[in-house]
């Protein structure tokens, strides 16, 4: 045995190491590799791998077989009453909750707006309450401090910046006042509305909206004081038919919550929330479908047309709509594109029933919307080309030419009619009109009344008439 010191300065060459082949555990490891068990070689692992990936493959190609060509894009949701769909459920409620525990109440907005006032200058041109951006920022720190830090987000440079400045860089405190209630409100209504979508895809069905409207009826003071609670069904069902005519343009029986929130029709709907009845006049109540008296209206106009009383019109009974000026090729064309055919009478008769009455008279009274013209443009499509000739519009305007002298009017020429259509449309092919020729000229809506009412033709005719009419009383 060798002390350190000699271990240390003993040369290499005198140190003796075994050769590998003669090592007990290397002659183990190669014999192990070697037989091909356990890990395997390298290349044995390439292999194994790549066994494996192709037994992945043909697995899927055998299932995409069964499902047919397309592969197989839709995840069965989970049923109800399993740990899935209750864990699913769970997580939304709990989302839910917490955005809207991050939203101002009523008593924090009413208490922005003491802090808006208080702190801000008053435009001595205008008399108009105004901040400017230091006073902006110190809003936000007295707010933040009173409420709590969920008004923060209202007060951040960029919505300063969206609103319109003065001279001085000043930013009125009521418009932004207002930005901050909507932006509130819309955010409320989403929570609301994803509370009811019961299989949380964004969309909402009928009976899903009508819960949300009904929902919503004892919040709007409009609706609240005069509804009798046995109307309550007919009124949301009615309600509830608009935000699909605007919201649900392919009639897939589903309307997107997005959309829905961004459409006139949810403001519409909110204008209801006015308390004084001074407020409202009789006429702004008739025109807004979601008022008390238009769902009246239209039951009683249903009522009215329904003379069998079976639940639905027939042709003959839609005739005496707004007094019988429709013309008989419209109302033959609203039934051949927009009604079903009946399952008695051998399947041959067509009636039209309460949703489809709602269809017709919302396209009537928004025909200038691009919906509206929509349904309108099906049934003056006469030979559902996708555009309109002068053969089209001489055909269709005869019917009205025919009303037109049956009223007592005077004569006139259906191709100078025909010439000025053209003339207001303006169509990119001189020789044909399409949908998105109306759309574009801002008054497809008027062209549409000339060519399917009496009555919206002898308007057009008389525009300047009833123009001059409705500014003498502004004047006095």
């Amino acid at each position: 045995m060798y002390s350190d010191g000699e271990t240390h300065d003993a040369p290499q060459s005198q140190r003796k190491i075994p050769p590998a082949s003669s090592m007990l555990w290397v002659r183990n490891l190669r014999r192990f590799i070697g037989s091909g068990a356990g890990l395997g070689s390298e290349a044995l692992m390439e292999l194994e791998t790549k066994r494996i990936l192709l037994d992945i493959f043909k697995e899927k190609q055998k299932k995409s077989a069964e499902a047919g060509t397309i592969p197989s894009f839709y995840k069965k949701k989970p049923e109800e009453g399993s740990i899935s769909h209750r864990v699913q459920r769970l997580a939304k409620y709990r989302f839910l909750k917490k955005q809207s525990d991050l939203l101002l109440n009523a008593d924090d907005l009413d208490a922005m707006w003491v802090c808006l006032r208080e702190n801000c200058v008053i435009d001595d041109a205008t008399g108009a309450e105004k901040m400017n951006y230091e006073d902006f920022c110190h809003i936000a720190s007295v707010c933040t401090e009173q409420i709590g830090p969920k008004c923060r987000r209202f007060f951040s440079p960029s919505n300063f910046m969206k609103f319109e400045k003065d001279e001085q860089g000043r930013i009125a405190i009521l418009p932004f006042y207002l930005y901050v209630m909507r932006t509130v409100s819309l955010t409320q209504a989403r929570i609301d509305m994803s509370e009811l979508d019961e299989d949380s895809d964004g969309f909402l069905q009928p009976h899903e909206m009508e819960a949300y409207i009904r929902g919503l009826i004892p919040n709007l003071a409009q609706l609240r004081r005069e509804m009798a609670a046995g109307f309550v069904p007919m009124y949301c069902r009615i309600a509830t038919h608009k935000f699909f005519f605007f919201c649900d343009p392919h009639r897939r029986g589903k309307a997107c919550i997005k959309k829905v929130l961004l459409s006139n029709c949810l403001q519409e709907l909110m204008e209801l929330h006015q308390e004084s009845e001074e407020e409202v006049t009789d006429t702004e109540q008739a025109e807004n479908w979601f008022s008390l008296t238009s769902a009246q209206r239209i039951c009683d106009m249903f009522l009215a047309l329904d003379k069998d009383s079976n639940g639905s019109l027939s042709k003959q009974e839609l005739r005496e709509y707004a007094d019988g000026t429709l013309t008989e090729i419209f109302i033959e064309r609203v039934y051949d594109e927009h009604i079903r055919r009946g399952k008695s009478g051998g399947g041959n008769v067509r009636e039209m029933d309460f949703d489809s009455f709602l269809d017709f008279v919302l396209a009537l009274e928004n025909k200038d919307t691009p919906e509206g013209l929509t349904y309108l443009f099906r049934c003056l499509d006469l030979q559902g080309r996708g555009y309109l000739t002068t053969a089209d519009i001489h055909s269709l305007f005869r019917d009205v030419h025919h009303k037109w002298i049956e009223g007592g009017n005077y004569e006139l020429c259906i191709e100078d009619v025909r010439d000025e259509i053209w003339d207001m449309v303006k169509p990119g092919d001189p020789l044909k009109i399409t949908l998105a020729d109306l759309l574009g000229c801002k008054q497809g809506g008027t062209v549409a009344s000339m060519l399917i009412d009496v009555r919206g033709f002898w308007a057009h005719d008389n525009r300047e008439n009833l123009l001059q009419e409705e500014e003498e009383p502004e004047e006095e």
